[in-house]
């Protein structure tokens, strides 16, 4: 199964349409290294932009798995937007202007995490699925003390980064190359 993972869309419906049709070059066939069977979101898929009902219902339309980011739960008033910067919280409060009652339900049933095919997903980190940033090693490494799967997914940094807990104990950050990497089912 090959599987599309995005995160942080922000109610940025081109920017999520540009990655949808950019991934799914090949998807019938899968015959160039390119499609994907399933969508996995790490959250944020409100705030900010303008089309956070038009970004639901595309998600919607491929079979996907999603979990709420600090966005997510702050346009539906889960968390208390005084947390966010004031761009932020304006944004978010328009955003919740905008939100139909079945994009506001949508948002209200989703997990903090989800546990999917040996892999753990959450928008801020496994030990704070929705707010905390995993930017340095330090966050890094305590995070690998709250999930069990051999790989777990983040997203609301931003950044492409990946942490590797080492035999010794140490963390080590990747930061990854252009190219698709690979994970073996040992890693």
């Amino acid at each position: 199964m090959r599987v599309l993972v995005v995160s942080d869309t922000h109610s940025n419906l081109e920017a999520l349409e540009a990655v949808l049709a950019d991934a799914a070059v090949g998807n019938a066939a899968l015959t160039d290294g390119r499609g994907f069977d399933l969508i996995w979101s790490l959250g944020d898929i409100v705030g900010y932009g303008p089309n956070p009902n038009e970004c639901i219902a595309l998600i919607e339309q491929y079979e996907h798995l999603a979990i709420p980011g600090n966005h997510d739960w702050g346009v539906i008033g889960k968390i208390d937007l005084e947390d966010f910067n004031p761009e932020a919280r304006q944004a978010n409060l328009w955003n919740r202007q905008q939100l139909t009652s079945a994009s506001r339900k949508y948002l209200e049933k989703l997990a903090e995490t989800r546990l999917q095919e040996n892999c753990t997903l959450a928008h801020g980190s496994p030990r704070h699925p929705i707010w905390e940033y995993i930017i340095q090693l330090p966050a890094a490494k305590a995070s690998f003390s709250f999930f069990e799967t051999p790989v777990c997914l983040v997203g609301h940094t931003h950044l492409p980064v990946i942490f590797r807990l080492l035999p010794s104990g140490e963390c080590q950050a990747i930061v990854p190359p252009e190219q698709p990497v690979q994970l073996s089912r040992d890693e």
